[in-house]
């Protein structure tokens, strides 16, 4: 009988961190909380009230059926069929990709002609970066909001309303031909930023839904191929359309084209997936998780804010996006002065500056880099997480870290080559973007399983709008002050331009070390966190920090009663 028990209600002693079970129930409401065995109740253990599921619901990767009578140890791969076919999923995810691409495209398409867009409003440095800032801010703001629409509604809907309403702003910026207009351009950036905001939220969670394990982290890496190929792509396209047509307003008009076709082929091809569809590990789970009663925002707040692992990526995370944030809108600037105070370029003078080949060389740079950190990342870290034992698989914060610990010295080293050796320079450059972007892939993984899938969308919202309310938000705006106040009382030459930049950018490799820093100290929570999740998504009544399963679902069982 006590091998029977164990069976079905899970063995105490499988969960080797003494607390998991007090700290876990500290997650609930105060209402929903109940004695748990070894906590003032001496005599219960938790069972679930609900029978077992029938043999033919729960499948293994194979498709074979699994037996309920085997441990959860001897099945870690079983899930709920959801009845999505392969070929579908990864359709889905390529559709996906592109949305992203053009989302990054979109992004950086301003960076690529700045100088033209610097040139036609008369605006300075500071003014320049607030493009950018206005764009980040709101996109933040509201990101907390399709956070909560995302984790109750139709994602797929909500997403097809935002990119329709992003691609729309960032047309209409394009019909901007007065230099007094300046703040509606502004304001134009501004509306696009809330419409990319409604798809940067929701997508990673519906991949999360439809692949786990090491086929999760390969489908996120795919998606997020679009990032560097995408800020490559909108410097190259911005700059290329603007040259071919002889005005920067063309580079404007490039991604909606592209993002309106796209967002059809989501509406045909994106399933409506379950939430926790691939990882629930038994059908009355799922069901739960769909058909329950919503917790209120404040309480899924609560949820992610006290997860500890959750935080600590977030901050490492954050100061990452500082460095991005100003590295992406700067460096095609910071570049031009540097080569012409070393003689290799030729000033801008009028209204037609162009330096479309520095914005098309730091775009390639940009991709090629990029592609380079996403794949070494993810590959180096599930490797690394294979070799050893599953209490010690925290390679995905590791691996965050060292990227951001070597970007630092590394991004400060192409700073200081970028007048006597350009071509070391750019590979500095290079080398630093590669080591940044090891974090995109790692970072999302975590996310999604250090949270329960019913949140996600919220833990996504709450992410974005911290990482780049303390990180890419300000960065480009307060790179441009720093280097405004610098040339203050000095001779208004590309020298002093240069020089000014280049000191406002040496805070940029601080922040990378102290991000890596945040990572390190994930590492330390990141496989507690993760297991907490598993064991909710298992339906194992010793994890008690879920509110997509209901505490009345419990009740408690004499240990007598099952010995």
């Amino acid at each position: 009988m006590g091998d029977y028990a164990e069976r079905y209600l899970g063995s105490p002693d499988e969960d080797n961190e003494p607390g998991l079970t007090e700290s876990s129930s500290k997650l609930l409401p105060t209402g929903l909380r109940k004695p748990m065995a070894g906590a003032g109740d001496q005599t219960s253990v938790w069972h679930r009230k609900t029978t077992n599921p029938p043999i033919a619901d729960l499948t293994d990767e194979s498709g074979g059926s699994v037996s309920p009578f085997r441990r959860d140890s001897d099945t870690t791969a079983a899930t709920v069929d959801d009845g999505i076919s392969e070929h579908r999923k990864h359709l889905s995810v390529f559709i996906l990709f592109l949305l992203n691409l053009v989302n990054y495209m979109d992004r950086f398409t301003i960076a690529g002609v700045l100088v033209q867009i610097q040139e036609f409003f008369d605006i300075s440095n500071a003014q320049a970066g607030l493009l950018q800032t206005v764009f980040v801010v709101s996109y933040m703001v509201v990101a907390p909001l399709f956070g909560y629409l995302g984790d109750r509604y139709n994602r797929k809907l909500i997403m097809f309303i935002g990119i329709v309403f992003w691609s729309g702003s960032t047309l209409g910026a394009s019909f901007i031909q007065k230099r007094e207009d300046y703040g509606y351009f502004v304001m134009f950036r501004a509306l696009v930023g809330i419409g990319e905001a409604s798809y940067s939220t929701i997508a990673p969670t519906i991949i999360g839904d439809m692949f786990s394990g090491a086929k999760r982290t390969y489908m996120l890496a795919m998606f997020f191929f679009a990032i560097p190929v995408g800020s490559g792509l909108g410097f190259v396209a911005g700059a290329g359309a603007a040259a071919a047509f002889g005005s920067w307003h063309w580079a404007l008009r490039v991604t909606p084209a592209i993002g309106l076709v796209v967002v059809f082929l989501m509406l045909l091809v994106i399933p409506d997936v379950k939430r926790g569809a691939s990882e629930a590990k038994k059908p009355d789970v799922l069901l739960n998780m769909e058909t329950q009663p919503k917790t209120t925002y404040l309480q899924d707040l609560g949820y992610v804010l006290t997860n500890t692992s959750f935080m600590l990526i977030t901050m490492g995370f954050t100061f990452m996006a500082f460095m991005a944030g100003s590295l992406s809108f700067w460096a095609p600037n910071f570049v031009a002065y540097s080569q012409i105070v070393g003689g290799n370029l030729l000033p801008c003078t009028g209204n037609d500056c162009e330096y479309s080949e520095i914005s098309f060389t730091f775009g390639v740079i940009l991709c090629l880099s990029g592609v380079c950190g996403i794949v070494v990342s993810s590959a180096s870290a599930k490797k690394w997480a294979n070799s050893l034992p599953k209490e010690r698989q925290n390679t995905d914060a590791l691996i965050c870290a060292i990227g951001l610990l070597v970007a630092g010295p590394a991004i400060l080293i192409g700073f200081e080559l970028a007048t006597t050796w350009a071509v070391l320079s750019w590979i500095f450059i290079f080398i630093a973007n590669m080591f940044m972007c090891f974090t995109w892939t790692p970072c999302t993984d975590m996310t999604l399983y250090v949270t329960m899938p019913s949140r996600r969308s919220t833990a996504n919202a709450v992410q974005i709008l911290i990482l780049h309310l303390f990180g890419d938000a300000g960065s480009p705006y307060i790179i441009g002050v720093i280097s405004d106040h610098l040339q203050v009382g000095q001779p208004d030459t590309y020298v002093t331009k240069y020089y000014s930049l280049k000191h406002a950018f040496y805070i940029t490799p601080f922040m990378c070390v102290v991000g890596g820093g945040f990572f390190l100290l994930a590492s330390l929570y990141l496989v507690r966190d993760r297991k907490k999740v598993e064991d909710a998504l298992k339906g194992k009544p010793f994890a008690k920090d879920r509110l997509d399963v209901p505490m009345a679902e419990y009740e408690p069982v004499s240990k007598e009663s099952v010995c």
